[in-house]
């Protein structure tokens, strides 16, 4: 009886989710202008973390050892999040979408075979990339800069998320669950980071030269 229920469910959550990926992918059919820019977002908008990261490192530079490791724990989370998300790929080995509905038309093409959906590489980065700057900016600025840097991290990582699955290449609860493990995986690594940083550089030691 549980099984049943259990299969139950997991069959209405995949209608459901198929059901919302078909209804995204069909906004793109009408909006053919913004394709292209979608298209291009989606693969590139993860290089404006490196933009936000270097501002974040450049509001620091002036400060401590300690401060200026934190300011440059987003790419490292990024490269973190990364493998973890390749390791759930090859173990789930879920179908893209594009895949599974061949029938449906899509943005762009659709990846290989066995380059799987779930999760979204593009949505784990973007989600330890926009923790990453939020936990930086929040507690190396305080200030209305790092507020705004934090916000358009954010932005840009649902942008990101939401495209992956309006150019057609994944299910909604791919770039659902991958910024969360993204954003997850950021902020465990950043509370570890801080506490290593505060047991061997002591909190204003080893200024940077900045000339």
């Amino acid at each position: 009886m549980i099984e049943k229920a259990t299969a139950a469910a997991l069959a209405g959550r995949d209608a459901f989710d198929a059901g919302l990926y078909r209804a995204v992918v069909g906004v793109s059919h009408h909006t053919g202008g913004l394709n292209g820019l979608v298209n291009w977002w989606s693969d590139y908008g993860l290089a404006l973390f490196a933009v936000l990261a270097g501002l974040v490192w450049w509001q620091v530079r002036g400060r401590d050892l300690r401060t200026a490791a934190i300011a440059l724990w987003v790419p490292g989370a990024m490269v973190v999040a990364f493998v973890i998300s390749s390791v759930l790929k090859s173990v789930i080995q879920e179908q893209r979408p594009c895949r599974a509905m061949p029938t449906v038309h899509i943005a762009t093409s659709c990846p290989g075979t066995s380059d799987y959906s779930f999760p979204s590489n593009h949505a784990v980065l973007a989600g330890a990339a926009a923790v990453a700057v939020c936990f930086a900016a929040a507690h190396l600025l305080g200030t209305a800069t790092g507020r705004l840097l934090a916000a358009i991290a954010v932005l840009n990582a649902l942008v990101i998320a939401a495209s992956r699955v309006y150019i057609g290449v994944h299910y909604p609860h791919d770039v659902v669950v991958g910024l969360l493990v993204g954003g997850l995986v950021s902020a465990a690594g950043a509370f570890l980071l801080v506490k290593v940083l505060d047991r061997i550089i002591p909190a204003g030691a080893a200024r940077l030269r900045t000339r």
